[in-house]
């Protein structure tokens, strides 16, 4: 009987996951700025509340594209306009550095595992005794 050898794993598939988390959990974070910029900022006008539901959204619909191989500069990119955002209310901004933080470290750790996959040291490309 001859044994079938299980294909490797992919880390991409994981790591997409990751990226796509991070666009919801920020798109939470930013519809949760509504009741701030309300009460404490200047108020909501119809620009500030456009902003900040678009931008949900917008978030919302890029985990979609998470496969994409130019996804994750997207990802980066689009934080350019949150920090944007601190015209509307400074928090807003100061929310948008704190995510570009995070997406700069996702960046790094995306060009470790690209080192370590070159290099044949991913636990999915290890032989199996």
């Amino acid at each position: 009987m001859s044994e079938q050898t299980p294909a490797p794993t992919d880390p991409w598939k994981s790591f997409r996951g990751v990226m796509a988390g991070t666009l919801i959990l920020e798109a939470i974070v930013v519809l949760l700025a509504l009741p701030v910029v309300g009460s404490v900022g200047g108020g909501l006008t119809g620009l500030s509340t456009a902003y900040l539901i678009g931008f949900a959204v917008l978030l919302v619909l890029m985990s979609g594209i998470q496969g994409r191989p130019w996804a994750i500069w997207a990802n980066v990119g689009v934080q350019v306009a949150l920090i944007a955002g601190w015209a509307i209310y400074p928090g807003i901004g100061i929310m948008g550095i704190i995510f570009a933080v995070v997406w700069l470290m996702i960046v790094y750790l995306r060009a470790e595992v690209l080192r370590r996959q070159r290099r044949g040291l991913l636990p999915g490309q290890q032989p199996r005794d």
